[in-house]
């Protein structure tokens, strides 16, 4: 039996239409300061997944949500500018492990550093406030995912 969403109230209504407007201003400063330094927007979002450690491709692009033959050519755009290198899996030989050098945690921190997008709106709210969201998007992101399971 299919049950019936019920239409979304206005308050939430507003806060969607309110983060996407915030998704939208973020986007765009992320694709200037990735130009900024000569990288795509790509490029520059696979230097920052690479933050958390090396990776498989297969696993880059199933995070990003695309091809796995396009983070291969992102990947050796990246390659040859010495932000990253591929190393084997200790685990699994057959498998490729993207990880970032140093010149890539560099540039990722630079790119971070540059992004203003968070410390305007964020300096409107006290502290407390900060928290306060920060809370609230950490139980709406596992909510999402739980129910993504």
């Amino acid at each position: 039996m299919e049950t019936q969403q019920q239409p979304a109230d206005a308050i939430t209504r507003e806060v969607v239409d309110l983060m996407a407007s915030l998704v939208a201003l973020f986007h765009r400063e992320y694709e200037e300061a990735a130009a900024a330094r000569s990288l795509t927007g790509a490029q520059a979002k696979v230097l920052a997944l690479l933050r958390r450690g090396p990776m498989p491709m297969r696993h880059i692009a199933q995070t990003l949500a695309c091809e796995p033959s396009n983070i291969t050519g992102i990947v050796d755009r990246l390659e040859a500018r010495g932000f990253v290198t591929r190393e084997a899996d200790p685990q699994d030989r057959r498998v490729k492990l993207v990880a970032a050098t140093d010149t890539g945690v560099t540039a990722t921190e630079e790119l971070r550093e540059s992004l203003n997008f968070a410390r305007e709106p964020l300096a409107a709210l006290d502290e407390s406030e900060r928290s306060q969201l920060r809370d609230l998007l950490r139980r709406m992101l596992h909510g999402a995912e739980s129910t993504a399971l």
